[in-house]
């Protein structure tokens, strides 16, 4: 099971009131959020390995440098991702209970959270289950493998899941074409433009049509393409020069050689003591524990 954290710990933050605080006061909304999530999770799901993915890097170089405006609405200053006062703090304490309990968790410098996820995915032979709340990782469901995405959009304990069977229903595209049509498409939410004039159904019926990206890019001097698309696709030569390598979550980061079991015993009880002390995380912990046991 692969978490991809970021998404988790801010569907927590925005999802618990402030008004959970630890004892001196300091809002621990996504803290509490997050682990009571990965017990339900656990439990639910019963993983053998368990990595919750970090963002080293929410903007990665090569990403910015291909498409300037990747995620540019969402820098704060300089390269910081704008993130709630109240958020930021959290975070570092999210970190420091997870390494406490001795959960294996993966940030890799120059890679975002999606690429450490689509590294693991890849590699592992056997069955991978993705939860996150983020389409862009639709891109990796693979039922050979099988490889599927627990999408949060209803809730953690109402898992939407998606395997192509899923892809293709909702979008009208091959299942495992999701990353082809969203780079035709374009993502605001990423700051990623799609082809100008060509919108979701279009680039659906594109994609079903040739299969894929780079065979509907080698058509498009046929006979018989159709001319709006071949105009529209031709006036976004250079943005579809480097939008699949954006698109594409990495497959080859260099992930450190670490112990992804899930952990039946905390890594540092006393550690994880003092967390809790500090931070008023008894109750969650007490959720957690007892499943991680198991």
């Amino acid at each position: 099971m692969l978490l991809d954290t970021p998404s988790l710990y801010f569907r927590a933050y925005y999802g618990i009131p402030e008004s959970m605080t630890a004892p001196d006061g300091m809002p621990v909304n996504a803290v509490r959020g997050l682990i009571d999530m990965i017990a339900t999770l656990v439990r639910s799901h019963s993983p053998t390995e368990l990595v919750a993915c970090m963002d080293a890097d929410w903007r990665p170089a090569f990403r910015v440098a291909a498409i300037p405006t990747y995620k540019a609405h969402r820098v704060a200053q300089g390269n910081q991702e704008e993130i709630p006062d109240t958020l930021a703090p959290q975070v570092p304490v999210i970190e420091e209970v997870l390494a406490a309990l001795g959960i294996a968790t993966i940030g890799v410098a120059g890679y975002e959270a999606d690429d450490v996820i689509g590294t693991l995915a890849v590699r592992q032979r056997g069955a991978v289950e993705i939860v996150t709340g983020d389409r862009d990782l639709f891109q990796l469901v693979d039922d050979a493998q099988p490889c599927r995405v627990l999408y949060t959009v209803r809730g953690i304990r109402n898992l939407q899941m998606v395997d192509e069977a899923f892809v293709a229903a909702k979008y009208g595209i091959p299942g495992r074409a999701y990353a082809d049509f969203a780079t035709l498409r374009g993502d605001p939410s990423d700051g990623l433009p799609g082809v100008p004039g060509i919108g979701e159904k279009t680039a659906a019926a594109l994609i079903t049509r040739f299969g894929s990206l780079e065979a509907l890019l080698a058509a498009t001097g046929d006979d018989g393409f159709p001319a709006g698309a071949r105009n529209k696709l031709a006036a976004a030569r250079d943005y579809l020069a480097v939008a699949p390598a954006v698109v594409a979550v990495a497959h080859d980061v260099p992930i450190p050689d670490v112990d992804l079991r899930v952990p039946s015993a905390p890594r540092d009880s006393a550690r994880l003591v003092e967390l809790a002390d500090r931070y008023g995380l008894d109750s969650p912990l007490n959720r957690l524990l007892p499943v991680l046991a198991r």
